[in-house]
């Protein structure tokens, strides 16, 4: 057993000043106690007690380049010196908003933000404000921020109210996801099961003339890291066009993961928006939303207004630029050296679960995965993902930490640009003792 013990007493110190002692909810989950940081460097992070983990958490996904990116930090730094933020423009964000209308397919233009939530608020405002509707279809599982107007109970073992949800599988009910929350705010969203063409197509036939949007994240990986099936997208952007409902793609987590291009780019979609964040700056707050000049025309001239007074920021785009420049380097190395890595470490956890005899399965994209203890033959819905054994989970990564790696509770793995072959290796090693202990 791992020695916490500064852990739990700095978490008996935060509590005393900081609401629930973390500052993201999630993070109070985390077993035997939530771990203090003191560094991190590369793959690897550091506790307070002087434990070192191989970190697949990655700061819940921004840090493509791992802890402490030389470059990164080098350039953020620069950009510090030349002042934090202005409240006016600068040419950084000249600079971020071409690049990534280089890079996107779907991006005539851009708008700058500071966290994913953000991000889809504005999605969600002009695609209302594009086609004068108001509702928004929205998915099982999907996560897309912690607004009032998009935000429902969400099935994962490091959020609190996700025994909501699981009695939500089937209902067209949207459940709100936290205490406090307008119920009414959630009368517009019409929920659906996800990766089902037939369902999509009569429920945007039947409410055509009230709704707004369709919003997806183009791979569940909240809930199970399930694929498309062939064609389901495709489908969804027909039927979008078709309607006259604008087609947002949360790219939160898969841009700039799946490909500089992002999930779109990569299956080759064209949806109306696009919305980015967390890889995009590396570990420092930044996202966006890009898409159809038609409809990104409305912040141009007034119609919708995007605030936010740390938009854009000096610190932020630099630390995009330089995560963008780093990706970029001889022609996408950092992606296949990602993928290769996640096929090794994936295909070496699959030979465990058969050597320990226990039932369990990987869906696997890219350098993402999820991992989960299942009789399902397969999860490529909602429904079966729900029957994982999510707490036989959260005790396998209890065990994982014990052995070095730090995990999150709910089975999604992320792999870094820093992760190599040591790691791997070492990971494996970690996995097979924690499967032994279950």
């Amino acid at each position: 057993m791992k020695q916490v013990q500064n852990s739990k007493m700095k978490y008996t110190e935060s509590q005393a000043y900081l609401a629930g002692g973390v500052a993201s909810s999630l993070r109070s989950a985390m077993k035997p106690t939530p771990l203090f940081a003191a560094g991190g460097s590369g793959p690897r992070i550091r506790d307070v007690d002087g434990n070192e983990f191989i970190d697949y958490l990655l700061g819940y996904g921004p840090l493509i380049l791992g802890h402490a990116h030389e470059t990164t930090a080098s350039r953020v730094y620069e950009a510090m010196q030349r002042g934090i933020t202005f409240g006016l423009q600068h040419e950084g964000e000249i600079a971020l908003a071409r690049r990534l209308t280089e890079i996107l397919p779907c991006a005539d233009k851009v708008a700058l933000s500071g966290s994913g939530t953000e991000a889809v608020m504005l999605a969600l405002r002009l695609a209302r404000a594009h086609t004068g509707k108001r509702k928004v279809v929205r998915f099982h599982g999907h996560y897309h921020g912690w607004s009032d107007t998009i935000f429902t109970s969400f099935p994962s073992s490091d959020m609190r109210r996700s025994d909501a949800a699981a009695g939500a599988v089937e209902d067209k009910v949207s459940v709100p996801g936290t205490g406090g929350q307008s119920e009414r705010a959630l009368e517009e969203v019409i929920l659906l099961p996800w990766n089902d063409a037939a369902v999509l197509e009569a429920a945007l036939r039947e409410h055509k003339d009230d709704i707004a949007a369709v919003i997806s994240e183009p791979v569940m990986c909240n809930s199970g890291c399930v694929l498309p099936k062939p064609g389901y997208l495709e489908r969804m952007q027909e039927l979008t066009q078709e309607l006259g409902i604008v087609m947002i793609l949360d790219e939160v987590i898969t841009g700039f993961r799946l490909g500089l291009s992002g999930a779109h780019g990569r299956f080759g979609l064209k949806p109306d928006l696009i919305t980015i964040g967390k890889a995009l700056g590396g570990g420092i707050a930044i996202s966006a939303v890009a898409g159809r000049q038609e409809i990104m025309a409305l912040i141009e001239n007034g119609t919708v207004s995007h605030l936010g007074t740390l938009n854009g920021n000096g610190v932020a785009t630099a630390a995009a630029l330089a995560t963008i420049a780093e990706l970029s380097q001889e022609e996408g190395a950092a992606f296949a050296r990602m993928e290769t890595n996640a096929s090794k470490l994936v295909e070496g956890i699959r030979s465990l679960l058969a050597k320990h005899a226990i039932a369990g399965l990987i869906n696997h994209i890219g350098p993402v995965f999820h991992m989960m203890f299942t009789q399902e033959p397969k999860v490529d819905d909602f429904a079966s993902f729900m029957k994982r054994d999510a707490a036989k989970y959260t005790e396998f990564s209890g065990y994982m930490l014990e052995e070095g790696v730090l995990v999150r509770s709910n089975g999604l793995w992320y792999i870094s640009a820093a992760h190599g072959a040591q790691e791997i290796e070492e990971t494996l090693a970690a996995v097979d003792q924690a499967l032994a202990r279950l």
